[in-house]
């Protein structure tokens, strides 16, 4: 690390920045440490990143840093962490985001273990739909992982069977796709457990990197760990840029194995042989898992054949309320999901005489 200390040292509990005081420390990284700070002019909690004070003087971190609110803020959805400010004070950047209550998915797995399908299938469902809106803004977010992905339990208790309102956060090293100068070249962006190859080679990223890393983080939501585990960075890179995706049934057999498949090509290798989007994704796995009704699309990017038809077995996973006001959200629902359109009802059929 660097002469000024990890992130966040010298902070502690009571200290005032830009007009929060922090409360509680609830994250760190190698870059910037997450404090739980009330906004002392409005009186709401948020979570305060703040940016390790020797990486100020680094322009390239300072940038992506930078960024992250730029990013986030740009794209409003209701599934990406609202930033209410950015900037910098005493030296340190800082930015100010809506803060969550309930933790993050990795957390929620180190709880309670690989998830019900529908639990991770409605978690992963609604950050699909984060990246798609982020991707047509021309945003990659470059580090999904489920880490990044927030659940807002602010109506209640963490409960097994939450249908949960999930926010993505931490667009730290994401970048405009169309711009240059973020990327140090030779460095790996990104966490490497779910990094996509074109990102660990240092070439041009888009969405379907995204898209990868998603692939991963829903692997290990479901089987409990990244689907390449290697003791040595050398074999986890080489695993992503030749291996064959591992099938999550030979750990969670209870699942259909569809569901391989479906993860196998949205972990191709090469960027064109994924799916087009993550809303793609989403809806193949739903349909894989059985949650929603329709064909498997990912025919051919597995070691099984085509399946039939699914039905749906499972309740659905019903769409999450804006916390305290008992209304429920628009469902982030990718096309063909749980929800049918307005007006396209089935007809009723007649009764014969």
């Amino acid at each position: 690390m660097n002469e000024s200390g990890p992130p966040g040292a010298g902070l502690r509990p009571g200290a005032v920045i830009a007009g929060y005081r922090l409360e509680e420390r609830i994250g760190r990284g190698g870059m910037a440490v997450v404090f739980r700070a009330v906004d002392e002019r409005l009186g709401r909690p948020v979570a305060l990143k703040i940016l390790s004070p020797g990486m100020t003087t680094d322009n390239a971190f300072r940038m992506r840093f930078i960024n992250e609110s730029r990013a986030a803020a740009a794209v409003e959805h209701p599934h990406i962490i609202p930033v209410y400010e950015a900037g910098e004070a005493a030296g340190m950047l800082f930015i100010a985001m809506r803060y969550v209550r309930g933790g993050d998915a990795r957390s929620l797995l180190r709880r309670i273990g690989p998830l019900p399908a529908d639990r991770a299938w409605g978690i992963v469902s609604q950050v699909a739909a984060a990246l798609d809106a982020a991707h047509r803004r021309g945003l990659v977010h470059r580090d999904v992982k489920p880490g990044n992905m927030l659940l807002d339990v602010s109506s209640g208790p963490v409960r097994a069977d939450l249908n949960d309102h999930v926010y993505l956060t931490d667009f730290g090293i994401s970048k405009q796709a169309q711009s240059a100068g973020l990327t140090v070249t030779g460095q790996i962006l990104g966490t490497l457990d779910y990094a996509a190859p074109e990102q660990i080679e240092g070439r041009d990223v888009d969405g379907r990197a995204d898209l990868y890393s998603l692939a991963c983080s829903v692997f290990e939501l479901l089987g409990g760990v990244p689907p390449f585990r290697r003791s040595q960075g050398p074999a986890l890179i080489y695993a992503h840029l030749s291996a064959r995706p591992p099938p999550v049934t030979a750990s969670r057999p209870d699942l259909p194995p569809a569901a391989d498949r479906v993860i196998a090509k949205a972990m191709a290798k090469s960027a064109a042989d994924r799916y087009a989007s993550c809303a793609e994704f989403a809806t193949d796995l739903g349909r894989a898992l059985r949650l929603i009704a329709g064909r498997v699309e990912a025919v051919g990017h597995g070691l099984l054949p085509p399946v039939a038809t699914t039905k749906v077995h499972r309740r659905p996973v019903l769409p999450p309320e804006v916390p305290g006001s008992g209304q429920p959200v628009k469902p982030a629902m990718p096309p063909g999901g749980l929800a049918r359109p307005p007006g396209t009802e089935p007809p009723t059929r007649r009764r014969e005489p």
